[in-house]
């Protein structure tokens, strides 16, 4: 607004300047990019076999389906690459594919050949998930910080700042038996781990592998802090500084969400991210990403679509626990919006959409509320996410408030309760979180099942037959 009103006053003060032609040459027109989502109609004309799933799945993976006694099937079949030839043959760049759902992510600067797609035998439809809009949006990148600090504030309990949140949920007597995460893999889905590899709370941190399923020629560790804010929740380990809910565990950290925009492709980055840490072998992902509202208001969702089954990120979500993964999503923070409701992929089946409640357990007011549209009690479960303690940028413990933090301290004490038994599907350990919490008895709209109780859930796993 400033420069705005200087210039006015410029044009006034010395009109002549607005008579002085501009000799400077016009700047070239940029032609805008798309993406498109294309759906397949099958998985025909591909070498790959169910036979053979080595050739697709990882060791781990096929071990974690082998001990949870889960089939290979069709869903797990890669989508057929000579379908995906035949996109580029016709000018596509493919970006990424959902082997789950079918489909492929391409970009093209030609609408017409994109829409000409539909023509393709193997191609049922095509849907325009993203577009530049002749803008070259600059992501925030900050430059890497060279001193980080190392001089984490003492306190006389182990879990420092983090002893409220994994006491609230009993995690630290899952801890006290053993069972800190270890063999655990988790996915961590989110917009980025700014820092992450530099902090010192986080230097024992097991990170297996990191991929950007936005920028693939960009690090996952140069922009965006939010994904550093949610691992700390689970991976800190500065004991009597900060201690995360499962500071043993191994971690991949993937990025699917796009800061300078929000589209419809980002749901599909996200589906092609849980697809990739489910061949991994992942047994956990947390993801504290939610869509409801997009740049194209025409592709914003309704509430009639939250049925798990609608979104194509809801539709992975909800397919993930049988493929033996057990996914934990952010309810959202639109409890005081116009939409107060849940988001995409907190919908979903099978899953654990976890609300906000604050150091007292009362539910905070930006946490998100359900239920689904077909009835299901959304969200399913409360952990903290009102002042939760955290690392920020340069390594010191802060607080920030949100689902997006309260979804990954449970997301650990989940991973500690799964190691106790590792061979519950996820569906059982689900089963049992929401059994152990203080609201099971008349769950609602509002609370879910409440803050579960890890100690109990152990119990009920134990006494199980």
């Amino acid at each position: 607004m400033k420069k705005i009103l200087f210039l006015l006053f410029a044009l006034l003060a010395f009109p002549g300047m607005a008579q002085e032609e501009n000799t400077s040459a016009p700047m070239p027109e940029i032609p805008n990019t798309y993406r498109y989502r294309v759906y397949l109609t099958d998985k025909k004309e591909s070498p790959y076999s169910l036979k053979r799933p080595g050739e697709f799945l990882s060791e781990k993976a096929l071990q974690r389906r082998a001990r949870l006694k889960l089939k290979v099937d069709e869903y797990d079949l890669p989508v057929s690459p000579t379908y995906i030839n035949g996109l580029k043959e016709q000018g596509m760049k493919v970006l990424h594919c959902s082997k789950w759902n079918n489909t492929a992510v391409v970009e093209t600067q030609d609408t017409a050949a994109a829409n000409a797609l539909c023509a393709l035998p193997y191609v049922s439809r095509v849907v325009k998930v993203w577009e530049s809009n002749n803008r070259n949006v600059s992501v925030e990148r900050p430059e890497r910080h060279s001193i980080i600090t190392n001089d984490l504030k003492a306190t006389p309990r182990f879990y420092g700042a983090g002893q409220h949140q994994i006491e609230m949920l009993n995690g630290n007597l899952l801890h006290q038996q053993g069972f800190k995460g270890e063999g655990m893999t988790i996915a961590v889905i989110d917009g980025g781990f700014y820092n992450a590899d530099t902090l010192a709370a986080l230097s024992k941190c097991k990170i297996l592998g990191t991929r950007n399923f936005v920028r693939p020629d960009k690090g996952v560790y140069d922009e965006q802090s939010h994904g550093m804010m949610v691992l700390s929740c689970i991976g800190a380990n500065a004991p009597f500084s900060l201690v995360g809910t499962a500071p043993n565990a191994s971690f991949y950290l993937l990025v699917s969400e796009d800061g300078s925009s929000e589209s419809l492709v980002e749901e599909d980055n996200w589906c092609a991210a849980v697809e990739y840490a489910d061949s991994l072998g992942c047994d956990i992902i947390t993801s504290s990403l939610g869509y409801t509202e997009f740049d194209d208001s025409a592709t914003s969702h309704q509430y009639h679509e939250m049925d798990g089954r609608t979104a194509i990120n809801s539709r992975s979500a909800s397919l993930a626990a049988s493929r033996g993964l057990l996914v934990l999503n952010s309810a959202g923070n639109s409890g005081n919006d116009q939409w107060k409701l849940i988001g995409f992929p907190a919908d979903a089946h099978n899953i654990l959409a976890v609300g906000a409640v604050d150091a007292d357990g009362r539910n905070t007011l930006f946490s998100s509320l359900g239920n689904s549209a077909d009835g299901r009690i959304k969200p399913e479960v409360m952990a903290m996410g009102g002042k939760t303690s955290l690392l920020d940028i340069d390594g010191s413990i802060t607080q920030a408030n949100g689902t997006s933090f309260s979804c990954p301290v449970l997301c650990g004490a989940v991973a500690c309760l799964w190691q106790a038994f590792p061979d519950k599907r996820p569906e059982e350990i689900i089963k049992a979180v929401c059994q152990s919490g203080n609201n099971a008895q008349h769950p609602d709209n509002v609370y879910g099942y409440g803050i579960p109780d890890m100690w109990r859930a152990y119990n009920l796993l134990k006494n199980a037959k």
